[in-house]
């Protein structure tokens, strides 16, 4: 039988508050104790009425003459299936948001940087919003035969990270939601430098002979978090320089191209400003002459902002002129396209 047609949604929301408060306690659960703690806003007599019936249908046991219930081996069954499918939901989700909001953003960062180009007259740059710092948002551990479990890390901003992991012997369904419990209760929002050798002990500790599981999760949350993450920048106006002549002779206009159209040298840029952070509280930050950390640019000025997505994701606006630019609209421009960007990306969320 359908498990929608065998549970009404009240019978499904009393299962899994008894399987959840057994998990948390350990102890068999009543009817009195799903009542108080849960938001049910149902009497003692309704749910108890509910649990003689779950445990007519076998998802329940009771272990003593106590009026306590625990899950049995269907409850585990139901409630890990439930879960899984909620996982599953979300990451699809996710990866439709995200594929959606990557195809807006390109062309949204393209046309800005053009516009920014031709109002300034300068050449300009832009990053796609990247992750920085990321924490872990949810582990998913999921089984895929008897011979392997798969492991699914989301960190924040959303990006997903898959791993195979190999068994030697198949996992019940309970073996494998303590797994689960145990992952997303000391890692969910830290960081990779807040998981440190005395948490993963303990959690090997407590994953006893699955402790090979949860270092290999563990580290693949460490390559998730160690990598580069490939930024995407966009870049328009490089002619532009031709019109000062400081800039324009043969030499200086050769270096400036060679390193404007090196992706790795904007890169490494960006990269520098963000991890500078925002020294003046303005959102701007202005690199003049050798002040610049690229070398292919110490011949200009170069001016920057960085606008957030909130959750560690930020990206970089620049332009690029010569020292005697037009500082006050250049950072005009900047601070109101930092503000358009923060609202219009925002809204694709």
């Amino acid at each position: 039988m359908d498990i929608t047609e065998e549970l009404d949604e009240r019978k499904v929301k009393i299962l899994n508050a008894v399987i959840q408060t057994y998990l948390d306690t350990g102890e068999p659960v009543g009817s009195r104790t799903i009542s108080k703690s849960s938001d049910l806003k149902l009497s003692s007599a309704t749910i108890r009425n509910e649990m003689s019936d779950l445990e007519e249908l076998g998802y329940i046991i009771q272990p003593h003459t106590s009026a306590g219930r625990i899950p049995s081996d269907k409850g585990y069954r139901f409630y890990v299936n439930h879960l899984l499918e909620e996982k599953d939901a979300e990451i699809n989700e996710i990866k439709d948001l995200m594929i959606l909001r990557t195809e807006k953003m390109e062309k949204v960062l393209k046309q800005v940087v053009k516009v920014l180009a031709n109002n300034t007259q300068y050449a300009s740059i832009i990053s796609a919003p990247a992750i920085s710092g990321n924490k872990v948002k949810f582990v998913q551990l999921s089984a895929v035969d008897e011979q392997h479990i798969l492991s699914v890390v989301v960190m924040e901003g959303n990006l997903i990270k898959n791993k195979m992991i190999e068994i030697d012997e198949p996992l019940d369904a309970e073996t494998l939601l303590k797994l689960n419990m145990l992952l997303n209760t000391n890692l969910n929002g830290l960081t990779v430098h807040d998981i440190n050798l005395t948490l993963i002990a303990r959690m090997k500790e407590e994953a006893g002979e699955f402790e090979p599981i949860i270092e290999n999760v563990l580290n693949t949350i460490a390559d998730t978090i160690g990598e580069d993450e490939k930024i995407e920048v966009y870049t328009s106006g490089a002619t532009n320089i031709f019109k000062y002549p400081e800039l324009a002779d043969s030499e200086k206009a050769s270096r400036f191209l060679t390193t404007f159209e090196e992706k790795e040298s904007i890169i490494d840029l960006i990269t520098e400003v963000q991890s500078e952070g925002d020294a003046t509280g303005t959102g701007i930050q202005v690199y003049i002459g050798e002040e610049s950390p690229i070398a292919g640019m110490r011949d200009c000025s170069v001016v920057t902002a960085t606008y957030e997505l909130g959750e560690g994701v930020k990206g970089t606006i620049g332009i690029i002129g010569p020292k005697r630019m037009d500082y006050k609209n250049v950072m005009s421009n900047l601070k109101n396209l930092k503000r358009q960007l923060d609202h219009t990306l925002k809204q694709q969320e």
